[in-house]
């Protein structure tokens, strides 16, 4: 059994894949269009056809790991709340680079740093609205 996260970015979807292959390496592994699925499937569930355009779902790789992704009802503006994506970084070094470029765009909450749990530790919501933390775990909290 596994857990996979699903993000929905509603009608954003394809930027933000283009943007998580630029700044964190992630690979597409699959992407259907909603004009890929049968003919009268792409609608909402109040009749409103749903752009043939946009993604209905689509995976991505990033690392050991794989995220879900779609436009959803591609309504506008994306909200994710009450969740972070945790990316555990090789070091200090890549680290840095993730952070960085996961933030080009975005709000870091946390910067940065060393603390007693991690030898980097940071918090950020990416340019889409999407929690991240970042961090190499220290050996002792390992």
């Amino acid at each position: 059994m596994q857990i996979q996260p699903y993000l929905f970015f509603d009608g954003h979807c394809e930027e933000a894949i283009a943007f998580y292959r630029q700044a964190i390496g992630a690979e597409v592994v699959m992407l259907m269009r909603y004009a890929d699925g049968p003919e009268g499937s792409a609608q909402c569930p109040d009749g409103t056809q749903l752009p043939a355009d946009k993604v209905m779902h689509a995976c991505l790789q990033i690392g050991a790991s794989q995220v879900l992704v779609s436009d959803g009802y591609s309504g506008g503006t994306p909200t994710f709340d009450g969740f972070s994506l945790a990316l555990t970084a090789d070091d200090d070094a890549q680290a840095r680079r993730l952070f960085d470029a996961l933030a080009d765009g975005g709000q870091v909450q946390q910067p940065l740093m060393s603390t007693f749990f991690a030898s980097s530790f940071g918090m950020l919501a990416d340019r889409y609205g999407v929690s991240w933390m970042v961090l190499v775990p220290s050996e002792r909290a390992g």
